[in-house]
């Protein structure tokens, strides 16, 4: 599906974890990033996984728009910063997950590029 055929459409996440995604906007050139809104209903969940790249640094930064009631916590070990709502972290090389969502849903703004080397 293109690009444009993506944009403001739901769609399942990479994980196939029960999430879904919209791709708000996203670039190739100069910079390679996407802004994505992710929905986290209840059951749903994300495996601890790292997302590579072909080359360059991956940032990523989610911001917390609606936490869930109970469960949806995102876990890194490994972030470059972290509160209650900012999460900023390197994707390829940190693992890091999202537990199961027991009650209400999430909802979450993503950001994230690639750095050439």
């Amino acid at each position: 599906m293109s690009v444009s055929g993506r944009l403001f459409r739901w769609q399942r996440g990479r994980q196939m974890s029960g999430y879904d995604k919209m791709l708000l906007c996203g670039a190739l050139w100069p910079l390679k990033f996407d802004v994505y809104l992710l929905k986290f209903p209840s059951g749903s969940e994300i495996a601890p996984h790292k997302d590579t790249v072909d080359s360059g640094k991956h940032y990523r930064l989610n911001i917390v728009l609606k936490a869930a009631k109970l469960g949806g916590e995102f876990i890194c070990r490994d972030a470059i910063f972290q509160c209650q709502r900012i999460k900023f972290f390197r994707p390829d090389i940190a693992e890091h997950q999202v537990s199961q969502v027991v009650a209400g849903s999430r909802y979450l703004l993503s950001i994230g590029w690639v750095k050439s080397d």
